[in-house]
């Protein structure tokens, strides 16, 4: 009950960031392109809220509410108020705020995928190392592909994801432009760790305490 409580309270908080959205759009407060950008990241974070539900369907696979509840977390302080209310572009360093919680949700993804992958093997019996190893790995490679995704939009939009010039448009040059880029691989690679010690901490030594975060597959 309290999964559908949460999924309903997002998806209204939701709703009026999209609301807000509009209503600059209708003021003219930013350009056009800007404003319908706007709009159609906060439905597609909307729709994102039901991924776990999609998952589910598609895959058949269960996430467990623990990861399912930091997700929705991230997709609150990410989509709802780092791009529909702008606190990316009050907050200097919100980005690094977002680059530092997101592994955190990979890593404890990688948790749950490893434990998936290990099928019926009994988890008790595995060294914690494995999974925290895994975990961290998981994130680190996500971290990487992130930032490749981030040269493509900028590459094929001029997005200036990877902030290679300012806001007046000026090229940055040498050390200056790898800034962002290697600062958000630093807040990665801390993220996944300091979810790794926040793990070692709770499991105690033992692996058992990794089945929380295993996904299982529904059966037919």
């Amino acid at each position: 009950m309290t999964y559908k409580k949460y999924r309903i309270a997002l998806l209204i908080f939701g709703l009026l960031c999209l609301s807000f959205n509009i209503y600059e759009f209708a003021i003219s407060k930013y350009s056009t392109r800007q404003g319908i950008i706007f709009i159609i990241e906060c439905l597609a974070g909307i729709a994102l809220i039901f991924l776990p539900e999609i998952i589910a369907k598609l895959f058949r696979l269960v996430l467990p509410e623990k990861i399912i509840y930091f997700y929705w977390f991230f997709l609150v302080i990410s989509v709802f108020l780092g791009t529909s209310l702008h606190m990316i572009s009050i907050v200097s360093f919100w980005d690094k705020i977002l680059h530092t919680v997101s592994p955190m949700v990979l890593t404890a993804l990688g948790y749950g995928l490893l434990g998936f992958l290990m099928k019926d093997a009994t988890i008790s019996k595995t060294s914690p190392w494995l999974f925290l190893l895994f975990g961290f790995a998981f994130a680190g490679v996500c971290g990487v592909f992130w930032e490749f995704w981030e040269l493509l939009c900028d590459t094929v939009a001029g997005m200036n994801l990877q902030r290679y010039a300012t806001s007046t448009g000026e090229l940055l040059v040498g050390r200056a432009a790898l800034m962002d880029t290697m600062g958000d691989l630093l807040t990665n690679t801390l993220g996944a760790v300091l979810m790794g010690i926040f793990a070692r901490i709770q499991s105690r030594g033992s692996a058992s305490y990794f089945e929380e975060y295993r996904l299982k597959k529904i059966k037919k």
